[in-house]
């Protein structure tokens, strides 16, 4: 399989980029400074770029099967100004499918199921910008008609890789406190090869 990784050079997509290539899969990395990819794969191609660049999405993309977004929130809107470009892109080349990494807070709220969790008292953050750029997202991808997944984790410590944790779809599950960066990334990539969850939010949490 052809996956175009966006986002690889950050803390869940560096792992997507390993899981990918161990795998045995051809990966396309999207990235502004490739120094900053350490891996050397014959089957990685790093192109240098921009995803505000619908000319940089587009390239990057070429021959691609599917995309995985794992681009954070950067104390801009690069997160949802990239999103209709990659839209756009995935569209024009013929891909439909899509998994990004989202928050805990754009999951429904247990305590109010009429809001997000962001919006609501179950969330302890009292700033809500990256929450209100990974809603934006949700919003525009449930828009797309795409094939899209997005896999919301709780807090996200570094951590090691279990391999045992929980999922829900559109829920936080119950008490959930935690999940580590390696584990975000195992579930993230075993959506690869599963229907399970397309077009929702899948809370992640041990």
């Amino acid at each position: 399989m052809k996956l175009l990784i966006l986002g690889g050079t950050g803390r869940v997509g560096s792992h997507l980029v390993e899981n990918a290539l161990q795998a045995d899969h051809h990966v396309t990395a999207l990235v502004r400074t490739p120094e900053k990819i350490q891996i050397q794969h014959n089957n990685l191609t790093v192109v240098q770029g921009d995803v505000l660049s619908k000319e940089d999405i587009e390239q990057a993309m070429d021959g691609a099967d599917m995309v995985m977004s794992a681009l954070n929130t950067d104390g801009g809107t690069t997160l949802t100004d990239s999103m209709p470009l990659i839209i756009d892109a995935m569209k024009k080349e013929g891909i439909n499918r899509i998994i990004t990494i989202g928050t805990a807070g754009i999951l429904q709220s247990r305590v109010s199921p009429e809001l997000l969790r962001y919006q609501s008292s179950e969330s302890k953050r009292k700033l809500t910008r990256a929450a209100e750029e990974h809603h934006k997202v949700y919003e525009l991808l449930q828009q797309s008609g795409l094939d899209w997944t997005i896999v919301c984790p709780t807090y996200l410590p570094d951590g090691e890789r279990l391999g045992n944790y929980r999922t829900e779809r559109d829920f936080l599950p119950v008490d959930g406190s935690q999940i580590s960066v390696p584990d975000t990334a195992d579930f993230a990539y075993s959506l690869l090869q599963s229907s399970d969850f397309i077009k929702a939010r899948v809370g992640i949490a041990y």
